[in-house]
């Protein structure tokens, strides 16, 4: 089973923040493939589906931590203990102020680059061995990093990271059928595909 976790903070407050591109990108995915989320095991949102690939189904569970970000690793750890999922069939979507906003970059494994909930995930899962889907939110060096990040985007800038959620869907079954050289070459070289 693919365990694949969108970042994110619950609640209405939060929901159209640039923290939260994690949490739309699973929504969309369970939107395409008309999926639903409901309360699971490790305090999160979740839902399972199956994808056919080559002949094999390969079951995959969405999950949205319901903890707060800077606490995602404890719902993470809850989850691939509770169906025993090798950290290796992790993916973490989440934003990346380093990033060009609409940029995707996959890597398979990596620090946290000052990214607290992927910190909490490291931390309690005791790895850094596990996929990353990272989507550029950009810097705005006049704004504090903490206000910036807990804000919406507005403008050409919401158009510009929709379209980015949107890449970020169409790569999710790259990784589920392991296809992963195939997805890094397709996506980490632009902001368009």
């Amino acid at each position: 089973m693919k365990l694949i976790v969108g970042l994110g903070n619950p609640g209405a407050r939060y929901e159209k923040t640039k923290h939260n591109v994690g949490f739309r990108v699973l929504e969309v995915f369970a939107l395409k493939h008309q999926l639903s989320f409901s309360k699971g095991q490790g305090k999160a949102l979740t839902s399972r589906g199956q994808w056919l690939a080559s002949e094999e189904m390969i079951d995959f569970l969405l999950v949205k931590p319901q903890t707060y970000m800077n606490l995602s690793g404890h719902s993470v750890r809850s989850l691939l203990s509770y169906y025993k999922i090798s950290p290796s069939d992790l993916m973490l979507i989440y934003d990346d102020l380093d990033l060009a906003l609409g940029r995707i970059r996959l890597k398979k494994q990596g620090g946290a680059g000052g990214h607290r909930g992927v910190a909490s995930v490291i931390q309690e899962i005791g790895t850094d061995q596990f996929i990353r889907i990272k989507i550029g939110i950009e810097k705005d060096p006049r704004i504090n990093a903490a206000d910036y990040v807990l804000a919406p985007f507005y403008g050409e800038k919401q158009v510009v990271i929709q379209q980015a959620i949107e890449r970020a869907v169409d790569l999710l079954p790259l990784l589920i059928e392991n296809r992963m050289d195939e997805a890094m070459n397709r996506f980490n070289a632009s902001v368009t595909p």
